[in-house]
Order: C-alpha cells, then structure tokens, then sequence
C-alpha cells in the first residue's frame, strides 16, 4: 500500500496579463459571489468583462490566487490604501474566497500569510478586511491569525463599515 502523496498548495501573486490568471481571478470572484456571504448572485457579464483589466489599470491593487496542485481553489483582491494616522500604506484586503469543497484546510491562512508578507514589503502599516457579522467560519479565522474589530477608543465603540451606492 503506498501512502498518497499530499497535496500542494501555493499561494502567488496574479499576473493581470497571463490568460490563465486572469481567469482564475474572475472564475473564483464569481464563484465567491455566487456563495451566500457573497450576496448568492453570479457577476454580471459586464463586470466578468472588465474585472481584470481594471484590477490591473488600479494602483496599488494585486490579487493572489492559491491552488492545490496547480488548481485554482482560493483568491484574496487586495487594495493599498494610506493610513493618515500612521502616515504610511495599508493593505485592504477586499475579497477573501475559497470554494467550499476546499474550505477548513489551511488555503485562508496560507493567502493571509501572503497578503501579510505583501503589505509588508508595501511597508504597510496595517491590514484592513470587513467580514459579515453571521460569517461565523471567517471571523474564527480572522481572530485566530491576530485581527480584531477596529477602535481608536473602545469607550467611543468598534468602527462601523457603511456603504452608499452611486449609480
């Protein structure tokens, strides 16, 4: 009987231009969502169109794409923002996905490690994320791997994320 070999997970940075990318990029937002704690409707046709070519035209955006043996299974879209209080970059991390049937085995903390190795060589001083308050598995991980709602002082309360669409 031999023993099946583990399966490889790499985690690189996307390459806007390389075709495979790019496909791997749009496909796993997509799928991302498509999933209840992406709002459970695929992308529209224009955004699958577009996605990458603005990703790529958007300073201080980059995407990492991880993948067991060579299959795409996770994705993290990432903006370089600046922290006025620090006066240095921060690191947003917009999009967090794996697909599900790869969810619980380490792809998340594996794409935060690099997230976190790419802020820092930003010189970052922070990594920013918004997660929902029912998305009880990623807030889990984000505690475990050190992040912690946002105060400047607890006695004034956590810092709230609103949004307001524009047409």
């Amino acid at each position: 009987m031999s023993d099946a070999l583990a399966p490889e997970l790499t985690v690189t940075r996307a390459d806007y231009a390389d075709p495979a990318d790019a496909a791997a990029v749009v496909d796993l937002l997509d799928a991302y969502a498509r999933d209840p704690m992406g709002g459970g409707e695929p992308l529209a046709g224009e955004v699958r169109a577009r996605l990458v070519e603005r990703l790529a035209a958007h300073p201080g955006a980059f995407s990492l794409i991880a993948r067991v043996d060579g299959e795409p299974v996770g994705l993290a879209n990432c903006l370089t923002g600046f922290s006025t209080f620090a006066a240095r970059p921060l690191v947003n991390v917009h999009d967090v996905a794996v697909l599900p049937g790869h969810r619980g085995k380490g792809i998340g903390k594996a794409l935060f490690a690099a997230i976190e190795a790419e802020a820092k060589a930003r010189g970052a001083c922070k990594v920013t994320l918004e997660v929902l308050s029912g998305n009880a598995s990623a807030i889990a991980l984000y505690s475990a791997l050190g992040y912690g709602q946002y105060a400047l002082d607890p006695a004034m309360g956590n810092a709230q994320f609103w949004e307001k669409k524009l047409p």
